[in-house]
């Protein structure tokens, strides 16, 4: 056992009874080797492994090899450069939070399972800021998983910690008398871009950059930045006669027609803030057009998989928008069940 356990320092004592036992210490100095009753582990006894290992694993450890490495090998992966511009941005400032609170954790911590509970306190500092917490959160679990992936850790303890955000948006519909409300204030070109968000489905920053070469007067094709997907949509009339009356001030579609280029993030945004305000939709964003459009496609009696190919959703994606945040076209949905269930009904009894 000696040779197998290099660095175990043992002493032998005579007890009043005339038994010898011996003490069993990590190393010369080091601490007693003993079993869960607090007696001292005796040479031979299975468990002296056990407790060795134990009470040497952080002895040895490369202080380099810790979280601030993973971090650096995170950032040097694919995991992290396959990712756009904006989201390594905003990656970095998480990082930068988890390396300032962690950075000196040893691997062999990250993997013990009391550390989960640390990694929860840290995220509870956040608490008052609910989105950035699960931010935060989101970004150590990714760290982590491309450590486990690599054979860096065995066990990711940021798996599956749930989240402090919860948003409720199944109000949050572009209806009908709200999209008139818009269009009775908003200019042509922001009037433009809504058209174009509700008849596609697509995000409000690849529309700001869809170029009229992917328009063929019959089909819209759009790469999505956030995912890489690629999406060929069939223009509605509508949408159709939109395109097909605007003038091509520019490469782009959506351009600002007071500056005769290409919408800026920040000017496009301050000019839908204004429109959107005065049309006393203040609770809407631009986003919830693209769930709008999910509902309009469902009310209108397209399929899970239909939605998703226009809009570039997954599947469970689509399902989630429609069964969660997006609410708002349910009683029509059932309106249109109870009116099929009626015919299937009446057909049926028909043939008695």
């Amino acid at each position: 056992m000696r040779e197998r356990l290099k660095g175990l320092a043992t002493v032998n004592k005579r007890l009043a009874s005339g038994k010898t036992i011996t003490y069993c210490y990590a190393w010369r100095g080091g601490p007693l080797l003993k079993d869960k009753a607090g007696r001292p582990i005796q040479p031979g006894d299975p468990l002296l492994l056990r407790a060795f290992v134990e009470a040497t694993k952080d002895r040895f450890v490369d202080p380099s090899e810790n979280m601030k490495k993973l971090i650096t090998e995170y950032k040097a992966s694919a995991d992290f450069t396959r990712t756009t511009a904006k989201t390594q941005k905003e990656y970095n400032r998480y990082l930068d939070l988890i390396r300032d609170e962690f950075g000196d954790m040893s691997l062999s911590v990250l993997q013990d399972r009391r550390t989960r509970g640390k990694f929860k306190e840290w995220r509870d500092t956040m608490s008052d800021r609910p989105r950035t917490a699960d931010l935060a959160w989101s970004v150590l679990a990714r760290v982590l998983s491309c450590a486990k992936d690599r054979g860096r850790i065995t066990i990711n303890l940021a798996e599956r910690g749930g989240r402090l955000y919860s948003a409720d948006r199944k109000e949050n519909l572009w209806t009908d008398d709200k999209l008139e409300a818009l269009f009775a204030v908003a200019s042509a070109e922001i009037k433009a871009a809504v058209v174009m968000a509700l008849w596609t489905g697509q995000r409000k920053g690849d529309l700001l950059v869809a170029p009229w070469s992917d328009y063929d007067g019959s089909s819209i094709k759009v790469k999505q930045s956030k995912t890489g997907a690629r999406v060929k949509i069939p223009i509605g009339g509508p949408l159709k006669t939109l395109l097909d009356s605007m003038p091509r001030i520019s490469t782009v579609i959506l351009t600002s027609k007071k500056h005769k280029r290409p919408w800026t993030k920040d000017g496009f945004n301050t000019s839908w803030s204004k429109a959107k305000n005065k049309a006393g939709c203040q609770n809407l964003t631009f986003h919830d057009l693209r769930g709008t459009a999910v509902t309009r496609l469902a009310i209108a009696g397209c399929s899970t998989a239909q939605i998703a190919s226009i809009t570039g959703h997954s599947l469970k994606d689509v399902e989630s928008i429609l069964d969660t945040h997006y609410l708002g076209g349910k009683t029509t949905l059932a309106e249109q069940a109870i009116a099929k269930l009626e015919s299937f009904e009446a057909a049926k009894n028909s043939l008695k």
